[in-house]
């Protein structure tokens, strides 16, 4: 994404007065997994969805945005976003019960949360959320999915505001999903989801969970500075097995590195850029391509532009 800004105007003095905060020049390397990239522009919490609605309608187009969830698959490149980073706030991390088994989540709720809110209503079907490290946002935007479920098995209706700040309301047939992708437009922004469960015994829900989380901790590198699946699985294959295949695991440039526990993690060991956690998966999808002509497709959001004056260390087989 490349920012069009007028360099005559500081940015901030080109947005609309709203009720929720603005704040200039915010270290995005402190709310991200990673924990590394550049500072945004502009970080805007609004303060519901009218406000909002507001903030879109009387934002310059031109002007770069983006929706910040709880920052657990993306890299932030290390000369940061120009531009708006958006981001959900309290008000938009709501959960209740509806008649019929359905629940409506916020789209700032986590999804975790949200398992858990289910499975104390003795309501059964999110207990794969439990496994996502991200929020009800980020999982309508890329139809999240783990342990055999996916949103769009569960998704009644979701709400999105657009670019001009139109409220659409969307049933699951508008959403167009497919393997970890929507048709939505990137720029429409989620606030809530209505999704349909069933019910269920609390014994059983509460079980399914902890196995969720013991399979977790066991097969991912979940203490470590990661940023969830780095690569999307290609049809009929595994991208962790394709990098292990060509030598990727352990595979480090400087302080970045591939999970020694999974090869489709990266890893900041300390002291990494995003520039060297980009370098080491873009190694990774060189030798896969190499020596398998497939070319593995990002799950995890690089944003920012490219920092041509960036350097990286060498590479560590």
């Amino acid at each position: 994404m490349t920012a069009i800004l007028r360099a005559d105007i500081p940015l901030i003095e080109r947005l609309p007065e709203v009720k929720g905060r603005l704040r200039e020049n915010v270290a995005l390397n402190k709310v991200t997994w990673f924990q590394v990239g550049g500072p945004a522009d502009i970080l805007y919490k609004p303060e519901d969805e009218t406000d909002l609605a507001f903030f879109l309608k009387n934002t310059p187009v031109d002007i770069p945005l983006f929706v910040l969830g709880v920052g657990s698959n993306l890299l932030v490149r290390d000369s940061g976003f120009r531009g708006v980073v958006l981001r959900l706030g309290r008000n938009f991390v709501k959960m209740n019960c509806l008649e019929g088994n359905r629940l409506r989540v916020g789209a700032g709720s986590l999804d975790v949360y949200v398992s858990h809110f289910a499975a104390d209503n003795g309501l059964t079907g999110a207990e794969f959320l439990s496994g996502i490290p991200g929020s009800i946002g980020g999982a309508l935007r890329m139809n999240a999915g783990a342990y055999g479920s996916e949103m769009k098995e569960v998704l009644i209706s979701a709400v999105a505001y657009d670019r001009a700040g139109e409220r659409h309301e969307l049933n699951l047939e508008d959403m167009g999903f497919s393997y970890r992708h929507c048709d939505i437009p990137t720029d429409w922004i989620f606030t809530e989801a209505v999704l349909q469960l069933q019910p269920g015994k609390a014994e059983k829900i509460t079980q399914k969970m902890k196995e969720i989380a013991t399979s977790r901790e066991g097969s991912q590198p979940v203490k470590s500075r990661t940023g969830g699946s780095t690569f999307a699985n290609p049809d009929g294959k595994k991208a962790w097995e394709l990098i292990d295949a060509v030598g990727g695991r352990g595979l480090s440039i400087g302080g970045a590195k591939i999970s020694d526990k999974h090869c489709n993690f990266l890893i900041n060991t300390g002291g990494a850029t995003a520039a060297e956690l980009e370098a080491v998966g873009e190694e990774a999808r060189r030798r896969v391509f190499k020596e398998f002509d497939t070319l593995l497709r990002w799950e995890i959001v690089r944003l920012g532009d490219v920092d041509e004056t960036a350097t990286t260390r060498e590479s560590k087989d």
